[in-house]
């Protein structure tokens, strides 16, 4: 069995030429964000995969094995819900309301512009059916979002300093009041 202890986050600094070269593996999310793993490269090799806790391993990414060998990572097609705004009556901030409530649940969620893709999950689908959203099972790579405390290195850089504030006051408008003479409305569903 080859080890494997580093992960090249996208091949980032490898020749292109390399990357194509390399052999791969295809693995689904469930065993992509494990840390320890054993997998078999397109080789035929057993690779023995042990990186530091809390790394995910997402499509694209290069893993490079104790014997100096490159492994590509493809991220396998597996059973996901595909999660759209209805067409009829739907829009993309539906799509964010879905996100909204997923992420309350704790719920691994791959975010595109127009669709959301979660794992598999009946409660979950009756839930989105019922905020009017197009649920549909299909086979493909998922990638979830990482979270704002992702970690393995697939975060970004910012090499400009940060500005430092700017303190400009401002001038408190006056409150809105809604009480039985509010003359407008607001889209709550009920009239003042």
């Amino acid at each position: 069995m080859i080890q494997v202890s580093k992960l090249i986050a996208q091949g980032q600094g490898l020749a292109a030429a390399l990357i194509k070269r390399a052999t791969t593996v295809e693995l689904d999310w469930d065993v992509r964000q494990k840390s320890r793993f054993d997998a078999t490269d397109s080789a035929g090799r057993q690779l023995g995969v042990f990186l530091p806790r809390g790394t995910l391993v997402r499509g694209g990414d290069v893993l490079l094995a104790e014997d100096g060998s490159l492994v590509r990572v493809i991220a396998a097609a597996q059973a996901v819900l595909r999660i759209t705004a209805c067409a009829e009556h739907g829009s993309a901030f539906d799509l964010t309301r879905a996100a909204y409530h997923l992420g309350n649940r704790h719920v691994p969620i791959e975010l595109q512009s127009d669709h959301l893709k979660i794992e598999p999950d009946h409660v979950l689908a009756d839930m989105l059916r019922a905020m009017h959203l197009t649920v549909a099972e299909e086979t493909a790579p998922f990638e979830p979002e990482g979270g704002a405390y992702a970690s393995a290195g697939h975060g970004h850089e910012h090499s400009a300093p940060k500005p430092k504030p700017i303190n400009i006051p401002i001038k408190a408008a006056a409150p809105h009041v809604h009480g039985p003479d509010c003359k407008h409305d607001h889209g709550h569903g009920h009239n003042h």
